[in-house]
């Protein structure tokens, strides 16, 4: 099957504060027919077994491949509860359908295994805008500063920050290092960053980064949106505007906007995060309507239209041709995956000081008191 490629633009910080708009692109998939779609989700669950392989796929992926790696024993979740499910597998390989950075998380607690992906040119603007020697730079030129960085970043990144942060932990490790007197440098992420800082206090000294989805989100927009839906209620994720959160009821990670679908009394929700979510919220919350929250004004266009341009070049396709042939295997550097780890385990070994779990286990209605705070894409 062939695939087009599509122009994306996003925000490019400096080190020095300022940002500019930078071009990417993203390959876009043909969409294979109902028998080809038939056969390629059984010769990849084929291959999953005679290749001793499991599949983890994020939320905002294929509905197709989170299916699929439900039906075969892999998981559906956010970042970091699929490089730690695929740590805990018995499996040799384990294939991401995601981007890249994820693949690197993975092969960062993993680095025995084999780690595949359907396309290595599957990215993120957090990460793009985030290059790992302008943010060294940048931590170099604010010394006194602890570092810590959102999940969304590359394993050059991870390597040189003090603390990863991700999920229901991520307000409570920078409310504790408030608490030691420490001032914060945090990237790459400024609307989480400041939803962070707001409800910590912290001294935090921001990476002008955006996701590309996220940054859509329109608070005047929103507010329309909401009065046509008088008893809707409004799931946000925290990496939108602040305009944006200052609308929500629910403002949480991918995991927590799933589990309020599920257990709340409302029958209509406005969801403000990448539309490859309503997948699984459907089918947590069956019989209930789900409304994507508004992502341009009147006459304007959107970028991404709330998905992602880079998890949409996951397909059946690529999955079933990495499994066959072995190719797009993640490497990372192991001094760097060595320092990474650093962080990652930090943030581990913090959360089970205090008996946090810091991963979903797939019950919804539990898990929602983990992600009470910011969260994953």
């Amino acid at each position: 099957m062939n695939a087009s490629l599509k122009s994306v633009e996003f925000e490019r910080p400096a080190s020095s504060g300022a940002t500019c708009v930078a071009h990417a692109w993203a390959r876009v998939p043909e969409a294979p027919s109902q028998e080809e779609r038939a056969a390629l989700k059984a010769k990849i669950k084929r291959l999953l077994v005679e290749r001793d392989a499991v599949l983890v796929a994020h939320y905002y992926v294929d509905s197709d491949l989170q299916d699929l790696a439900e039906e075969t024993g892999g998981c559906v979740a956010d970042s970091l509860e699929m490089a730690r499910f695929g740590r805990n597998h018995a499996a040799k390989t384990l294939v991401v359908a995601g981007v890249r950075f994820m693949g690197e998380t993975s092969k960062i607690l993993s680095p025995e295994k084999r780690i595949l992906m359907p396309d290595l040119d599957a990215t993120c603007s957090l990460d793009l805008g985030c290059p790992a020697d302008e943010f060294a730079a940048f931590c170099d030129a604010h010394p006194d500063r602890t570092v810590v960085v959102y999940a969304n970043t590359s394993a050059a990144v991870k390597a040189r920050a003090d603390w990863m942060v991700t999920s229901s932990i991520g307000l409570e490790i920078v409310a504790h290092l408030h608490a030691q007197g420490k001032k914060i440098l945090w990237a790459p992420d400024r609307h989480l960053g400041s939803y962070v800082q707001k409800q910590t206090g912290a001294d935090m000294l921001l990476w002008q980064g955006a996701c590309l989805v996220h940054d859509e989100f329109k608070g005047t927009e929103l507010g329309l949106l909401r009065r046509e839906y008088p008893n809707a209620k409004v799931l946000v994720h925290p990496e939108s505007p602040a305009a944006v959160v200052e609308l929500a009821d629910v403002v949480g990670s991918t995991s927590q906007m799933i589990a309020a679908a599920q257990t709340m009394d409302a029958t209509e929700f406005i969801v403000a995060t990448d539309n490859g979510i309503l997948h699984k919220m459907r089918a947590a919350a069956p019989g209930k309507r789900f409304i994507e929250a508004p992502t341009a004004g009147n006459s304007a266009t959107c970028k991404s239209c709330a998905h992602c341009p880079w998890m949409a070049m996951n397909s059946l396709q690529n999955l079933a041709d990495v499994l066959e042939t072995g190719a797009n295997e993640i490497h990372v550097d192991p001094e760097i995956g060595r320092r990474a780890h650093t962080c990652i385990d930090r943030m581990l070994t913090f959360a089970e000081a205090r008996k946090q779990n810091v991963r979903a286990s797939g019950d919804f209605a539990r898990d929602g008191a983990l992600f009470s705070g910011v969260g994953p894409a």
